[in-house]
């Protein structure tokens, strides 16, 4: 404990601070906040803005601290002045708030949605609009850190450490506990810096923590430093902003830095807060720490005349910036469709493309040899071949370390590649996926497994937010990953680890969707997606991991097998069978003696719409099989681009067979009942064939 009281001691004995940057900063903040609430959100040429006025001073403090050569910080919608302080053109700020060209996201996302692909110094993450979901990609990245360093080799990343900041509401959410939980049990460099102005909207702190001081509820949290005070205090806040930097970046540990803050202004704009008192809101204006700034300035630092200009600066700086950023102009509406995945222009940041690395040569023709392999083993040994040659990629989820996932996928990896590469996490799938964001955007390759398709629901906003990353920064950023997760039934179903629901992955924009029926198919798919650039939902059905029509013979080292190719599994004339997962044998079977096309799409997003099309115009009749729900399952979407596309092509109505509207049940009976059989999918067929 000598080196961290140490750097406690120098924190706390007036660290050394650029005052007369603070005060710059702090003037461009506020002009950049005055000329939006007076001119811009009243000619309705900034439609949402939040003022950071109260907030302001300790988050420059906090980014004049971060130097570290691989330093990123994930903030939140409140969090412009930490922005500026990192070296955010305030051009790009006033642009990306006007929705114009350039920024942030090109006016693809709010303008307060911010983020910083900084070549220069410190990351800002991509942040979204979700309250506390800034904590777990944070704590990705702090577990990056440590990855380039310990295991890479990469003594630059030694001092470098992950800040994330969030408000009194954040600390309530799923993220934060998670994000404290691993960086706790892991020992990362992170340091969650809390601004709490006691209000979310109008919930006060105490209904989000008891007593409203998350820092005093965590005093008995084990493996985290926490520290408190009065954020407006200007040498206050500069002495605990350096205390906690200084810790976590020289004892490579969490803490927690809670500031109290006023919000000076109203949760945004529109917000009047008349739910405050006006006492409150009179006390709240005698914290503003501008002044406080200045009485600890001037005359003693500075001198009034500067405190002066430097104001009348930051307005002309803020002006130049509104015209500049006036005059760019709305970018074309249709380029709104490009960057929802990888088109060959490589992100700034996140992947491993970006660092220079390209796949290597890959074969899309299945070379057959050996013996026939059972899913499980085919994909697991293509995660054993990419972890060797990919020392950038890691395993990790619930259960996939000593004992090898709860189907066997991982079992031995742990052994073979050690316990920094192949590793159990805590039982959060908030957490599991959002770090995995952090990792993917420190330039790693994570393959994140959930342990069933039903538990993906808690990470539902990590999943949903790592999707749309590319597209809503404009090709800033990406966090390319393979996120591994068994559905469907197996001997018996059940509602909770039997869901396939598929659709929801496919209706999240930016995410690849495999749905493997084979072990040759599952082989291709996985290393496909493991030496892609874009994030893949890879689905393995429990019922074909180990099914004897499943196995197939090794189908080559480097054998890729592009998404958005269907397999003809079987040809014929009188009508089109569609399908893929779970019931591509079934349908098979179902369709031997009647000359019918089975096509297993292979790939949901994207999926092969020219295959069924072609096939569809020359049999004249179509069913759809699948195990999801019938009610928006994929299947409706298929049947909906035949009608669209081929309806003079048909000579009958497009026809599916699902599962019905229930949850999957549990009792054999049940579940054969309402899972398409071979005999339904041939009833079904006959009928169609009959029409």
């Amino acid at each position: 404990m000598a080196r961290q009281a140490a750097a406690l001691v120098h924190g706390s004995a007036a660290p050394e601070v650029d005052w007369r940057a603070v005060m710059r900063h702090m003037a461009l903040s506020r002009a950049l906040d005055e000329i939006e609430e007076t001119r811009l959100v009243p000619e309705r040429k900034v439609l949402y803005q939040f003022s950071a006025r109260g907030h302001d001073m300790a988050q420059i403090l906090l980014g004049l601290q971060l130097d570290g050569p691989h330093d990123a910080v994930c903030g939140y919608y409140r969090s412009r002045p930490l922005l500026l302080a990192l070296g955010v053109d305030p051009v790009d700020a006033l642009a990306s708030a006007m929705g114009r060209s350039g920024g942030y996201s090109d006016g693809r996302d709010i303008g307060v949605v911010f983020n910083f692909p900084n070549r220069e110094g410190t990351i800002a993450l991509p942040m979204c609009g979700g309250v506390g979901a800034q904590f777990t990609p944070t704590a990705g990245w702090a577990q990056a850190l440590e990855y380039h360093a310990e295991v890479l080799g990469s003594s630059a990343h030694r001092r470098s450490i992950a800040v994330v900041l969030g408000g009194d509401g954040a600390v309530a959410s799923n993220g934060f506990w998670s994000a404290l939980t691993i960086a706790t049990t892991k020992r990362l460099p992170m340091l969650f810096y809390v601004e709490d102005n006691g209000f979310g909207i109008s919930v006060p702190s105490t209904l989000q923590t008891p007593g409203g001081n998350i820092a005093a509820n965590l005093g008995a949290w084990q493996g985290l430093k926490i520290l408190s005070g009065d954020g407006t205090n200007p040498a206050e806040a500069a002495g605990l902003v350096a205390d906690a930097v200084a810790f976590v970046r020289d004892e490579r540990a969490p803490a927690l830095l809670r500031l109290t803050v006023p919000r000076l202004e109203g949760h945004s704009f529109q917000d009047t807060q008349a739910y405050k008192p006006a006492a409150l809101v009179a006390a709240e204006q005698a914290r503003d720490p501008w002044p406080k700034l200045r009485t600890h300035l001037v005359p003693g630092r500075i001198s009034a005349s500067e405190w002066d200009a430097a104001i009348a600066r930051a307005a002309q700086t803020v002006e130049a910036a509104r015209i500049a950023a006036e005059a760019r102009p709305v970018s074309d509406p249709a380029s709104i469709l490009g960057h929802v995945f990888y088109e060959g222009e490589i992100q700034q940041v996140g992947g491993l493309m970006p660092q220079g690395w390209t796949p290597p040569p890959a074969d899309d023709t299945p070379r057959p040899q050996g013996q026939r392999l059972n899913m499980v083993t085919a994909i697991r040994r293509v995660l054993d071949q990419e972890m060797t040659a990919n020392p950038r990629m890691v395993i990790f989820g619930e259960d996939v370390g000593p004992k090898g996932g709860v189907h066997a996928v991982t079992l031995g990896l742990q052994e073979r590649h050690g316990a920094a590469r192949v590793f159990d996490t805590s039982l959060s799938e908030e957490g599991i996926i959002g770090r995995a964001v952090g990792m993917a955007l420190a330039g790693l390759l994570p393959v994140p497994e959930i342990q069933f398709r039903k538990y993906a629901e808690p990470a539902t906003e990590q999943l949903n937010d790592c999707g749309s990353m590319r597209w809503r920064t404009n090709n800033r950023f990406a966090a390319p990953m393979v996120v591994r997760m068994p559905v469907g039934f197996f001997k018996c179903g059940d509602p909770w680890h039997s869901q396939t629901n598929e659709v929801a992955f496919v209706h999240s924009p930016g995410w690849k969707v495999a749905v493997p029926s084979n072990a040759e198919d599952a082989a291709g798919l996985l290393r496909g997606a493991l030496r892609g650039n874009d994030p893949v939902i890879f689905l393995e059905h429990r019922a074909m991991l180990d099914h004897a029509w499943a196995r197939r013979a090794w189908p080559g080292d480097d054998y890729i097998l592009p998404f958005g190719k269907a397999r003809m599994v079987a040809q014929g004339e009188r009508a089109t069978i569609v399908t893929w997962g779970g019931l591509v044998d079934r349908c098979e079977q179902a369709a031997q003696g009647l000359s019918v096309d089975v096509i297993d799409l292979r790939s949901l997003v994207p999926w092969d719409r020219e295959a069924v099309l072609a096939s569809v115009a020359r049999t004249h009749r179509c069913l759809i099989v699948h195990e999801d729900l019938r009610t928006a399952g994929f299947g409706a979407e298929i049947a909906a681009v035949i009608a669209d596309e081929a309806f003079t092509d048909l000579d009958a109505p497009v026809a599916r067979l699902t599962m019905p509207d229930i949850p999957s049940p549990h009792n054999p009976a049940f579940l054969d009942w309402a899972v398409p059989s071979v005999a339904a999918i041939r009833d079904r067929l006959t009928e169609l064939l009959e029409f």
